[in-house]
């Protein structure tokens, strides 16, 4: 039957190379994920830094890690090519996630076993040097292994090409999938010599191992890879088509110089026709481009905003029938289990049931109301904050204290501490002291008591529940040789929202994102040129990176103090960006490059058949200029 060539290493019609190319993007992507999956929390609980400041840092780092792409397709088209760039910069990355684990490795940076980083400046600098590292190895990859798959088959091959785009598509949900599960779930763990917190090292540790084993998997296949030696990047030879042309126009800008149908025009004394048509066909398109980021804008803050959201909530609650994951696991899981779910049934059955219904539902209107979506999810998700806000109680600000006013009583309870009678040593009945309880995080799935302070007759006794201290009980007792007497009052009640009212907004934005993101990478390579869709490819990453910078710039100059006025804000400024894309796409035309292409090669075939004609007789002089 064929199904694996003796003559050629493939199997069932495919090159056997792209299964390690598979394999190799499925361990990127879940070093990727699973490391970003627990960022934003290891800023905040770790390093203690406050909720804008982790934000701040991880949308600086994912928008590095979405400008690197240029960075990265520049070394492969113009020196390493895609085989040597990937295996490069792929160590880069091994390098950042083990440089990122080894810093977060509690007992290392504790000397003195008291339980806290000895010098908080040692993690700092080593998670910005392997962050750092991260960004240029996952950008500098990220538009060289999909573009190397493809290289991989031969040009009959195109229906194959297809299937295995679908099947990288997958690879890299299912990365992103199993990441968001387990690295969450690996954190929980409690490790440490001293103290035993949170785990950290594991967390990272494991992405770092997949990230060696991507490695290890793609140069096990390098005998197997049809390896195209780098021709020159199209980037390059646009940039300064396009430099020629400003320049050379700014030149003539002069009256008595003819105007010419578009200022592309002016770069015909220096290059093809051909590569000027496709240069305009580029640049209509980044046009376009320009609103985009602030979809972005929105959606990465699922890992930021989102995250540090759900730290308020209930976290437990069953995301799957008989399958109870980590409140973490179960917030950070929910996108793309959904994406596996929705990408299929938008296509066989959303798309369909539109185009029965006679509506032209053209690729620029599925992104318009991708946007409108994403904005939707943000007001959701601020009716969901107004909620949690009216549960959050307020602490103390730097430099305050609160006072309370508690009438134990004579009444009284028994308590049994941890299944055993305690009997303590209480002072006068009447004394009056003070209890200062200060609160703190944790990650716990299950409710627990710990005794924090007795002073004679008053303590303070705190209960743990899902992401903070969330109940405090004062309490005064006395105690004889069987059973403890004691007088609470509940200072602050249980946070009762439960995280699984996050879920609608998860559904909505990752709607958002199947009409949206996968709609408009097809428009990207349907509207390119062939030689020019790495082009539009590093615009389209460009554009995810911007809009984590506008997350950075109106998170830092915004001084609203109240989450779910932000969250409105982001939605109100998405819905203005949305009209003025809905302007511009109306005014598109939509071409084919292909019949474009094909119409230039026709047209320079005609002009080599006929004769060059000359006025009067004369054959043309040619005239040099010194």
């Amino acid at each position: 039957l064929g199904l694996c060539s003796p003559k050629r290493p493939g199997c069932f019609g495919y090159p056997l190379s792209i299964f390690f190319i598979v394999i190799n993007e499925f361990c990127e992507r879940f070093s990727y994920y699973g490391m970003r999956a627990v960022l934003v929390l290891y800023f905040k609980y770790f390093l203690n830094w406050s909720d804008n400041l982790a934000t701040a840092i991880y949308h600086t780092f994912v928008a590095l890690c979405y400008l690197t792409p240029i960075l990265g397709a520049l070394v492969a088209d113009s020196w390493l090519g895609k085989f040597k760039t990937i295996i490069s910069l792929s160590i880069v990355y091994t390098i950042g996630q083990a440089v990122l684990s080894v810093g977060s490795i509690h007992d290392l940076l504790d000397q003195d076993g008291d339980g806290r980083v000895d010098n908080v400046a040692i993690p700092i600098a080593f998670s910005m040097v392997g962050l750092i590292l991260i960004a240029f190895g996952t950008g500098g990859i990220k538009p060289c292994v999909a573009a190397f798959g493809g290289d991989q088959f031969e040009d009959h091959q195109e229906k194959q090409r297809n299937r295995f785009f679908s099947i990288f598509y997958l690879s890299i949900n299912a990365g992103s999938l199993l990441s968001t599960i387990i690295t969450p779930i690996l954190r929980g763990v409690e490790c440490g010599i001293h103290v035993k917190q949170k785990c950290y090292p594991l967390a990272f540790g494991v992405p770092a191992i997949l990230m060696a084993v991507a490695l290890l998997v793609f140069i096990v296949g390098s005998t197997m890879y049809k390896k195209v030696q780098p021709q020159g990047n199209v980037m390059v030879r646009v940039a300064k088509c396009i430099t020629f042309s400003i320049g050379n126009r700014f030149r003539h800008r002069s009256k008595q110089y003819p105007k010419r149908e578009h200022w592309l025009d002016w770069a015909s004394e220096k290059y093809d026709k051909r590569l000027i048509a496709q240069t305009k066909m580029v640049l209509r398109v980044l046009f376009l481009y320009i609103p985009l980021p602030m979809f972005w804008a929105l959606f990465d803050q699922q890992g930021s905003r989102w995250t540090l959201q759900a730290t308020t909530m209930d976290g437990d609650f069953v995301i799957i029938n008989f399958l109870v994951f980590s409140p973490l696991s179960s917030q950070q899981t929910v996108n793309p289990i959904l994406i596996v779910i929705m990408v299929p049934v938008v296509d066989a059955v959303v798309y369909p049931l539109i185009k029965k219904c006679h509506i032209n539902f053209t690729p620029l209107r599925k992104m318009t109301v991708g946007m409108l979506l994403a904005a939707l999810a943000f007001v959701v998700a601020a009716v969901v904050q107004v909620q949690i806000d009216k549960t959050i109680p307020v602490f103390p600000a730097a430099g305050q204290s609160q006072i309370k006013i508690i009438n134990m009583g004579n009444t009284s309870a028994t308590v049994n501490f941890a299944g055993t009678n305690q009997t303590a040593e209480v002072g006068p009945a009447n004394s009056v002291r003070v209890v200062f309880c200060s609160y703190s995080h944790f990650t716990s799935s299950v409710s627990v008591y710990a005794v924090i302070k007795v002073i004679f007759n008053l303590c303070c006794l705190f209960k743990m529940q899902g992401f903070v201290w969330i109940n405090i009980i004062w309490f005064s007792f006395q105690c004889n040789s069987s059973e403890v007497l004691l007088n609470y009052v509940e200072d602050i009640q249980p946070n009762t929202i439960s995280m699984a009212w996050q879920i609608p907004q998860y559904f909505i934005i990752t709607c958002a994102e199947v009409v949206f993101s996968v709609t408009g990478l097809s428009f990207s390579y349907d509207q390119a040129p062939a030689n020019m869709k790495s082009v539009l490819q590093a615009g389209w990453l460009l554009t995810v990176a911007v809009g984590n910078i506008i997350v950075l710039i109106i998170a830092g100059a915004s001084k609203i103090e109240e989450q779910w006025v932000e969250y409105v804000l982001f939605a109100a400024l998405l819905v203005a960006v949305t009209l003025v894309f809905a302007i511009m796409a109306y005014f598109y035309t939509y071409v084919d490059p292909v019949e474009v292409e094909a119409q230039m090669v026709e047209d320079e075939k005609k002009r080599e058949k006929e004769p060059p004609s000359y006025e009067n007789g004369n054959a043309p002089v040619l005239q040099t200029q010194m």
